[in-house]
């Protein structure tokens, strides 16, 4: 499934990098047959939903992930995407009568073509600017779903959403919706997987390593970067539609800037530069959040929801601090310098 110039690249590490893409390989698997009897041991409902919610995170962590770990770029707008691709699949479903399975493969195409269009002026910006940038766009998108009311039902929420239903099967409960949802995330991971191993993956990580550098040899940056933007715009509008489908109500709060936070949080604390980085990710945070939920009303009975929003940034600005690899990582991919950087990306010219 590797490349087939892969084993013409002479860099440090390279050894190492092949037995982990044939570890990943065997863990998918292994990991994937487990899953596929989870469900049928656990009969609580509750544990069945935590992990439907951790697989809608872990196909928008995956695409942070491939934005922040591999091309460089930073965005707090993933929230934005989530809840445009919610929003897409509930009000065609809802309000204009398509077939629900219908809606749910139109909805990632919306945010997609969101992220091609604000992409190219946002992915100029560098840094803070960059972060900004994206942070003002989730915060439109926020205040816009709370005030076209009549087109999703403002601050109340949108209800009507009809089951989502395959062939004769409808998805009515959390044992089908567990299925189809992390049937989507490991085919998420996979592609994610061959993606990160392909010329275009050597490439984003050239132009993480140095973009300067990664131009130096012929590298189209701002193309790729654009490319990887709408790849995560469009994984998470897949994961915000598929939300829609499973709560059958939305309304704007799934989707403002705390969420936008967790994203970067499973990215980050996972491990953005990694595979399974996100999907490890998104098992902490979700539960963090569900410790959160029982601790905080016990220790703190007066505290607010504005205290989660300051534990999850006080856990970034830590993970940042004392494990900026994120937990996967296996510490393989050192800092290079510029012409280190340049001979990776040397048999790219042409991606």
């Amino acid at each position: 499934m590797g490349p087939s110039g892969a084993e013409h690249n002479n860099f440090p590490g390279d050894e190492v990098e092949l037995v982990l893409r044939n570890k990943n390989v065997i863990l998918i698997v292994l990991i994937a047959a487990l899953f596929a009897v989870f469900p049928l041991m656990v009969t609580s409902g509750y544990y069945l939903g935590i992990l439907v919610i951790v697989g809608f995170y872990s196909i928008v962590a995956i695409g942070l992930g491939l934005l922040l770990g591999y091309a460089g770029q930073v965005s707090f707008g993933q929230a934005a995407f989530y809840g445009l691709g919610a929003y897409a699949a509930a009000i065609l479903s809802g309000t204009y009568g398509w077939p629900p399975l219908l809606a749910l493969a139109a909805a990632p195409l919306l945010p997609a073509a969101v992220a091609a269009v604000i992409g190219q002026p946002i992915l100029k910006l560098k840094e803070h600017f960059l972060v900004l940038a994206t942070l003002g766009f989730g915060i439109l998108v926020y205040i816009l779903m709370k005030e076209f009311v009549d087109l999703t039902g403002g601050p109340s929420g949108y209800t009507g959403i009809p089951y989502l239903s395959i062939g004769g099967l409808v998805l009515s409960t959390d044992k089908q919706f567990f299925y189809l949802v992390w049937f989507l995330a490991f085919l998420t991971l996979v592609g994610a997987w061959n993606l990160v191993n392909s010329r275009m993956g050597r490439a984003l990580r050239a132009i993480h390593g140095s973009e300067p550098a990664a131009e130096a040899a012929g590298i189209d940056t701002a193309r790729l970067k654009l490319k990887v933007f709408i790849l995560s715009a469009f994984l998470a509008g897949l994961a915000g539609g598929l939300y829609a489908f499973y709560i059958s109500f939305i309304s704007p709060s799934p989707f403002g800037f705390h969420a936008s936070i967790q994203f970067v949080l499973m990215a980050v604390v996972g491990g953005a530069a990694t595979i399974w980085g996100p999907v490890v990710g998104a098992f902490v945070i979700v539960g963090l959040i569900e410790f959160l939920r029982w601790a905080v009303p016990v220790v703190l009975p007066k505290a607010g929801g504005e205290f989660e929003i300051i534990f999850f940034g006080l856990i970034l600005v830590l993970a940042l601090l004392f494990r900026p690899e994120g937990i996967m990582s296996h510490k393989r991919r050192k800092q290079r310098s510029e012409p280190d950087a340049g001979k990776e990306a040397a048999g790219t010219c042409s991606t």
